[in-house]
């Protein structure tokens, strides 16, 4: 995976990228600013659905860094390279803000908080076409942190979650709880109902946020 990511503050931008470089599959590109991330982009455009020679499969951008102008950085990195998707980096933004990046057509919103583990997770979900938006920014009154931290969840789906977790397909949650796979695969799918999933990988994620382990 080539990541473009650019923010303005040194430490910050050399820590993440240092950390993602670990990962095998991984290369990163930096920048300091809007203009320098522009420039890195045109010269490496990806299209939609297959990276180019040296093109990018997801850029982050540092919602503070000198040229970003709120959003209007992100209309800019979406128009350079149509298709490849974009997402928002930020320290302390609020909530509505998150909400304003993806409804403006960003990938994700990525907390400078957020957990090693929660970040590469996030990059990965958001390469392979998913949006992410964090559980503690999210503006929603029956949010799936609050679902998952009160009794919206069943004894039974907590036990199933907590599997999916652990990565255990539904044959063998079944084969731990005792159950047939049929029913396993109805406590999925309710689950996610209720806390928002798309899918078993979003559905670990969420989880993790919320502070199951």
């Amino acid at each position: 995976m080539h990541i473009l990511l650019a923010d303005d503050q040194e430490l910050v931008r050399d820590t993440i990228a240092v950390f993602l470089r670990q990962e095998p599959d991984f290369t990163v590109e930096t920048a300091s600013d809007l203009h320098a991330a522009l420039t890195l982009a045109r010269e490496k455009p990806g299209t939609e659905g297959e990276t180019g020679a040296g093109g990018f499969d997801l850029i982050l951008l540092d919602y503070m860094m000198p040229g970003m102008n709120r959003l209007g950085g992100l209309a800019a990195m979406k128009q350079a390279v149509p298709g490849v998707p974009v997402a928002i980096l930020s320290g302390a933004a609020p909530h509505v803000v998150a909400e304003q990046a993806v409804a403006a057509g960003a990938a994700g919103f990525l907390p400078k908080t957020m957990s090693t583990r929660s970040l590469m997770a996030a990059l990965r979900f958001m390469a392979a076409g998913e949006t992410y938006l964090p559980l503690t920014l999210a503006a929603q009154k029956d949010s799936a942190l609050q679902e998952m931290g009160s009794s919206q969840l069943t004894s039974r789906e907590m036990d199933v979650l907590t599997r999916i977790i652990q990565g255990l397909a539904n044959k063998e949650i079944a084969r731990e709880l005792g159950l047939q796979e049929v029913t396993v695969k109805l406590h999925v799918k309710t689950l996610y109902r209720k806390i928002g999933a798309k899918n078993r990988t979003h559905a670990a994620m969420l989880a993790r946020e919320a502070g199951l382990q």
